[in-house]
């Protein structure tokens, strides 16, 4: 059956998705939507990564797991990063999809650029690593980031308009229960914290001295509770060798499960993130936000940072002086009008294809 506005010229045009990393879920959910409404056919991958698979299966998407994280090890992710690619083979010859579209799935652009299929990136950080190999043929971005230092020529350059968390922040409907769910009270002042990405290519140490000096000021002001979310299992064993007295009497509390991440920012006091896409999902929701991340602030935040949505914090003295321990208004309505960046990504999308696979006189609306 074909739904109702397709367009008939992108019938059996299979688009591939690569989920590579958590806030990938969120962020291809109304991509998807959107594709499919028009007429499309959508497969997924997924990388066994972080919560990426746990988070898919939470919002209900069929996909095939491919992959898993390799570490901090700068040969042991490139051995990944080829094993992987060689695994996402597998996949493409079975299903044969026309172009492909990630946000930044090296992967997935390495084996394409092999068999020469169309890849499309969309990113919203202009300072990421991207060997040649793992270069793009298309590129959506953010109006916001300049044009040097992407990827992709001009002529193959496609910007939108607001941030790639205007995407989904439209969809969010604010579920109360996931207080509950991590033993929270609604008379708790409720701290978010993400880690820096210590991992990352561009990580910078002074991020966590950073995190230390926060994680100590919570522990040490009454009422506060804080929910750390470590990036990955490593990270957190870590934090707790090193700093057993921030979990003592359940200060802080680490999920055992993957939870809704959106409502959890909303129903939180402030949101304090080692960079990332948690930040500029507050910052969207218009939820209280200060980011430590130390690497080379990209432009997005820059931008956020210049019109008074995100808070950058750059010393240790800062984090006393500058974080503000307040309380917030949880009953208001989240903002759901619809915004220009969904609309302009996925018309971008199919410029695209329109461009890599030109309409054949075979294809026909199914019966």
């Amino acid at each position: 059956m074909i739904t109702k506005g397709a367009d008939l010229s992108a019938l059996h045009i299979k688009v591939w998705i690569d989920l590579d990393n958590t806030p990938h879920v969120p962020f291809f959910i109304p991509v998807l939507r959107e594709l499919e409404r028009r007429g499309y056919e959508v497969i997924l991958t997924a990388r066994d990564a972080f919560q990426v698979c746990e988070l898919a299966d939470l919002k209900g998407l069929k996909y095939e797991k491919i992959g898993r994280h390799y570490g901090k090890n700068r040969i042991m992710k490139m051995l990944g990063l080829l094993g992987r690619s060689f695994q996402l083979a597998s996949f493409y010859f079975l299903n044969r999809p026309r172009i492909a579209l990630s946000h930044c799935s090296r992967s997935q652009i390495m084996l394409c650029n092999l068999l020469r299929i169309p890849t499309i990136l969309i990113v919203d950080y202009e300072f990421s690593e991207t060997p040649l190999l793992m270069r793009p043929k298309w590129e959506i971005v953010p109006e916001c980031l300049p044009d040097h230092g992407l990827h992709s020529c001009a002529t193959r350059l496609r910007k939108f308009r607001g941030i790639k968390e205007d995407v989904y922040v439209p969809d969010f409907e604010p579920d109360i229960s996931v207080l509950e769910s991590l033993g929270l009270s609604k008379d708790d002042l409720v701290i978010t914290v993400r880690p820096p990405a210590t991992e990352a290519h561009y990580h910078n140490p002074e991020a966590e001295l950073l995190l230390n000096a926060l994680m100590e000021r919570i522990y040490r002001t009454p009422g506060v509770r804080a929910v750390l979310l470590p990036r990955n299992k490593n990270q957190e064993q870590v934090l707790r060798d090193k700093n057993p007295h921030w979990f003592e009497s359940g200060t802080t509390i680490i999920p055992k499960h993957a939870v809704d991440g959106m409502s959890l920012l909303w129903f939180s006091d402030l949101v304090v993130s080692g960079g990332g896409t948690m930040n500029r999902e507050a910052a969207a929701l218009g939820v209280p936000v200060y980011s430590i991340f130390r690497g080379k602030l990209g432009a997005v935040d820059a931008k956020l940072e210049k019109d008074g949505r995100l808070v950058m914090v750059r010393t240790v003295a800062e984090v006393n002086d500058k974080i503000a321990f307040d309380r917030r208004d949880k009953t208001l309505t989240p903002d759901k009008h619809p915004r220009a960046a969904l609309f302009d990504i996925v018309q971008h999308i199919e410029d695209i294809v329109r461009k890599e696979c030109p309409k054949k006189k075979s294809w026909r609306a199914a019966p």
